[in-house]
């Protein structure tokens, strides 16, 4: 192990990991809320329109939500044909109603079904990664009658991707909240199980650390960061996605 190295992404990290990291960060919006199934609902729907320009992502995210009445679990499972209608026009680049439509409506399936979306995950509480409970869940998701476009906004580990989003998701959900950011709100799951969302600033931050070799973003290249980052803290790993997202986004590294 490379104790300098590791240091320095440590610092980074407690520096990173503060309060007003979420001032514009999407990971605002499921602060928001305090009851579990709001937070997992705008969480999940938010993080999957996270690409793109920042301040995008949080109009659109903010709009989101107030389509959604301010109550996403409460329209998720009581809306109508009415209430889906009001929909209509949203769009974010190329996730727009069509889309959005079917994730609430397959939202509804997975809450009847589970309860809520930490049950399913927790089918996989003994697994190293998470990545094959991302591809599961892509599958269970879309076993609704649904447009094929609408599969490409979540991920699959399991066809090389990196699933930047939705690693993105699990770990609001899963790390602790005691520094303010994560929600920390999944307790089945252990951080430890977590992969680094992984993105174009992660990514050439990692490569110019020597963490990450492969050039491309995918998911060979997040294996190859997934066991970088696990040999510098095997208990909690993805906390370094701070380091390397603020290297890249706020230091220019």
């Amino acid at each position: 192990m490379n104790i300098e190295l590791k240091d320095f992404l440590d610092e980074k990290a407690v520096f990173y990991e503060q309060p007003k990291f979420i001032e514009t960060d999407p990971v605002q919006i499921p602060h928001f809320f305090t009851q579990k199934e709001d937070i997992e609902i705008s969480g999940f729907l938010t993080a999957t329109i996270s690409w793109g320009n920042r301040k995008s992502i949080l109009t659109n995210a903010h709009k989101l939500v107030r389509l959604l009445g301010n109550s996403p679990y409460d329209f998720v499972m009581a809306h109508t044909e009415t209430d889906l209608k009001k929909l209509e026009g949203f769009v974010h680049r190329t996730f727009n109603s069509t889309d959005l439509v079917y994730f609430i409506t397959a939202l509804r399936a997975m809450y009847h079904a589970y309860g809520d979306m930490e049950s399913f995950f927790r089918q996989f509480h003994k697994e190293n990664t998470l990545q094959k409970a991302i591809h599961h869940f892509k599958t269970a998701f879309f076993n609704l009658p649904h447009q094929q476009r609408t599969e490409k906004h979540i991920s699959d580990p399991y066809k090389n991707s990196a699933a930047k989003r939705i690693n993105m998701f699990l770990r609001w959900m899963v790390r602790d909240a005691k520094a303010g950011v994560d929600l920390g709100i999944w307790h089945s799951l252990s951080p430890a199980q977590l992969s680094c969302p992984l993105d174009v600033h992660s990514g050439n931050v990692a490569r110019k650390l020597g963490l990450l070799k492969r050039k491309q973003n995918d998911g060979k290249a997040l294996f190859e960061l997934d066991t970088q980052l696990r040999i510098l803290d095997p208990n909690d790993p993805v906390k370094y996605d701070y380091a390397l997202f603020g290297l890249g986004v706020f230091e220019k590294f």
